[in-house]
């Protein structure tokens, strides 16, 4: 543990991404297997379920030090982070036990969940104490779920690489489903990414790295100069759905998130795919809720309504029934084939999807413009086919790994977001380095016409504006708070912004009627006063 927390601190000291893959590949050639199980599974993203609660951390604090409630609560307002605020607040401590990282997790960290809650400060402060304060620090950000060092998934595969002297592709392969919390880290893991023989999988049902398009960047004056002749192009709808990979092997299946979860309880009826489908089959798609009626995808609300549970009524596969937008084939006859160029893929995957006769399997619409101008032109009219935009593919692309173009390039041509001018009406404070400044804001539109004037909350967002209007906003907040709940603040009406979004839908959690989806700050409103700002019959004019 004490290892594992040096190199923490090490990372943290950088910013030389050199140095960290260095740091990492030295620990993971020195770390003992099951420790540096562990090691890549947090510093590659990985969280644990929670294990306690933050009263449970603040009750744990409230035994080690005598402080008021009241003054606490000051302290991380102020510091912004929970595992440093009580950091800084414990006495120094002297390290009296040297548990390996593995040890310490499983033996001290896990079994937390298990105790009763009212025993949980004693279990905490057993799992904490012995350990230097530095030490203790990197266990309560495990803890906590924050643990975070400024290390990138492609620098932890390629410091894997580094130390197992494994190419890099292999590991980024290999640390597919890795992450999962439903397979926590052991030695037997670590030995199969560390496995010298190339076809060595953790498990038959691991997914493959997913391939990225890069965001198209051009203004379309020139298409032809930028990216060559129209006919060198795939092009289809980008949908916005769920991205997976449907794998079926050894007469199983598994449906994989590209955040790397299993979905087969949430969408039970796509893996029932993999009993009509050929074995050794590996395909990319996107998870839809399709609309029979309008024979389109549903919104996403609709798809939202399918995840996160454990069991998936026959009401709801009825009303919300999902399908597979296949677009890529990435294995077939047990055979990796994303070595193939894309025009083969599409080929085979055609034949595939024909030759199955699935219903929930379809296959992903290729559009077929005569010039650029055509191309600009379905892109504009995306929206009426329930797509965000338009998918560039090269025809000769292989399938890579993460957003490169070394293997050829995939680009998405996504439509300009939807936006509303809106007056900001509350704030609250940021985390980390931000955790002094408001950057946390609510905006809020004006009330229908017919009502008395009142701004009523509409979305909720934190990026989109530069570290200068930050610091510009956060005086202004200051200087206008109007009332306090709790870390919020509620401030005078001065501020409008322009608030963009890719899509709406009614909803009855909100106050408005309506949520906006990805909200976030397209630009500050100087010009405008807050009478000017929109209206909430503006917005649902919208629907």
């Amino acid at each position: 543990m004490r290892a594992f927390a040096q190199l923490y601190r090490a990372l943290d000291a950088t910013r030389s991404s050199r140095q960290k893959t260095d740091l990492m590949a030295s620990y993971f050639s020195q770390a003992d297997a099951s420790s540096a199980a562990w090691a890549v599974y947090f510093l590659a993203g990985a969280r644990l379920r929670r294990l306690v609660s933050s009263r449970a951390l603040r009750d744990y604090a409230a035994t080690q030090i005598e402080l008021p409630q009241w003054l606490f609560e000051a302290s991380y307002q102020s510091v912004g982070d929970l595992a440093e605020t009580i950091t800084l607040l414990l006495p120094e401590s002297a390290a009296t036990r040297d548990e390996r990282l593995c040890d310490w997790v499983e033996h001290s960290l896990l079994p937390l969940r298990a105790q009763p809650v009212d025993q949980r400060a004693q279990g905490l402060s057993q799992a904490l104490a012995g350990w230097s304060s530095d030490t203790r620090f990197v266990c309560l950000k495990l803890l906590t779920g924050g643990f975070r060092v400024g290390v990138s998934r492609l620098l932890v595969t390629r410091a894997l690489a580094q130390a197992l002297n494994l190419p890099a592709t292999l590991m980024a392969q290999r640390l597919v489903g890795y992450l999962s919390a439903d397979h926590l880290p052991t030695a037997q893991r670590w030995h199969a990414l560390a496995n010298a023989e190339r076809d060595a999988l953790i498990s038959p049902g691991q997914p493959y790295p997913l391939f990225l398009a890069h965001a198209l960047k051009s203004d379309g004056t020139d298409f032809a100069g930028e990216l060559g002749s129209v006919s060198d192009w795939q092009f289809e709808y980008k949908y916005d759905g769920i991205r997976a990979q449907l794998v079926c092997r050894q007469a199983q299946g598994w449906l994989w998130s590209r955040g790397e979860e299993l979905l087969d309880s949430q969408f039970p009826e796509l893996l029932d795919l993999a009993q009509g489908l050929p074995q050794g089959l590996v395909l990319d798609g996107e998870i839809l809720v399709w609309d029979d009626v309008r024979q389109a995808p549903a919104p996403f609300a609709a798809l939202q309504q399918r995840l996160g549970r454990k069991r998936v009524s026959a009401a709801m596969l009825r009303t919300h029934g999902a399908i597979f937008m296949a677009y890529d084939l990435l294995e077939y006859a047990a055979q990796d084939c994303r070595h193939w160029p894309l025009s083969k893929r599409r080929a085979q995957l055609e034949q595939l999807v024909s030759a199955a006769k699935l219903a929930g399997l379809r296959l992903s619409p290729t559009l077929h413009p005569s010039d650029w101008a055509q191309a600009r032109a379905l892109q504009q009219g995306a929206r009426e086919h329930c797509a965000e935009g338009l998918m560039l593919k090269q025809q000769q692309s292989r399938y890579g790994i993460g957003r490169t173009r070394q293997a050829g390039v995939w680009l998405k041509f996504k439509l300009e977001p939807f936006s509303i001018d809106a007056v900001l009406l509350y704030a609250q404070k940021g985390h980390g380095r931000r955790a002094n400044l408001y950057t946390d804001y609510t905006f809020a539109l004006w009330q229908d016409a017919s009502h008395e004037p009142a701004l009523v909350p509409i979305a909720k967002a934190y990026s989109g504006l530069t570290d200068e209007e930050i610091r510009e906003v956060d005086s202004i907040v200051k200087k206008t708070i109007l009332e306090s709940f709790g870390p919020v603040r509620q401030v005078k009406p001065t501020l409008v912004f322009e608030v963009g979004f890719e899509g709406l839908f009614q909803s009855t959690r909100h106050k408005s009627g309506v949520a906006l989806r990805f909200p976030r700050i397209l630009r500050w409103r100087r010009d405008k006063s807050i009478d000017q700002a929109n209206t909430l019959a503006e917005l649902k004019a919208l629907l």
